[in-house]
């Protein structure tokens, strides 16, 4: 699960992500245009972004967000916390609105809630494809019944996949959500891992079920 949290106050931003670094993969932004660029790449579970931004205020980068179409839930975490601005959070596109100063462990309840609403948290829970069943709890694999072992990232792009089933994935997509912003290793990772995760699948005959679209990326057949 991969959280963009947008936050001017250094030490402040330190503190989140290190607070929902244990249960989640987390990146961060500063300033409204690059909490834009990167809530548009659309990698991101959920994003907690603060109102009062350097460039552009936090308001206004989610009207954009939604109006490029973007789903991911958002929880407004602020110090703004009139009716009128709790009130034009949510109009604006927003899921969420949480004032500071608050609780560490609300916090992480009103993520997870959201995650539950949008379908997005799986660490806990069981999806399923086809005959593909992902166990969340455990980070098991069942394929026709039969227990398929994979690594931790091959874990992740299958769950990624399934995820956004019948949508095509940019390389850059899958990249930026599997491997992170700051990773060390190349886009061409992604080529060698989804040849892997279908040599996986192969023996059950999934691995057609994941197609290449030419110059772009992937796409896993809706059922």
């Amino acid at each position: 699960m991969r959280l963009l949290v947008v936050e001017d106050n250094i030490s402040l931003l330190e503190s989140i992500v290190q607070l929902l670094s244990d249960e989640f993969e987390v990146d961060q932004a500063t300033n409204g245009e690059d909490a834009l660029f990167l809530g548009l790449q659309n990698i991101h579970d959920a994003i907690v972004l603060d109102v009062m931004i350097p460039e552009i205020d936090g308001f206004e980068v989610l009207k954009t967000l939604r109006k490029e179409g973007s789903k991911t839930p958002v929880l407004f975490l602020t110090a703004r916390d009139s009716l009128e601005d709790r009130v034009k959070g949510l109009d604006s596109g927003g899921d969420d609105y949480l004032v500071k100063p608050f609780q560490a462990a609300e916090l992480k309840a009103r993520i997870r809630a959201l995650l539950r609403r949008s379908g997005s948290l799986t660490t806990n829970q069981t999806i399923q494809y086809r005959g593909i069943e992902m166990l969340g709890k455990e980070r098991e694999i069942n394929v026709d019944g039969e227990h398929v072992k994979m690594t931790s990232k091959q874990y992740e792009l299958l769950e990624y996949m399934i995820q956004n089933k019948g949508a095509i994935l940019t390389k850059e997509q899958i990249y930026d959500r599997v491997w992170g912003f700051d990773s060390d290793t190349t886009i061409a990772i992604v080529e060698v891992f989804m040849h892997h995760l279908r040599k996986k699948l192969e023996p059950f005959g999934y691995q057609t079920d994941i197609k290449t679209i030419r110059g772009v990326g992937y796409m896993l057949n809706d059922e």
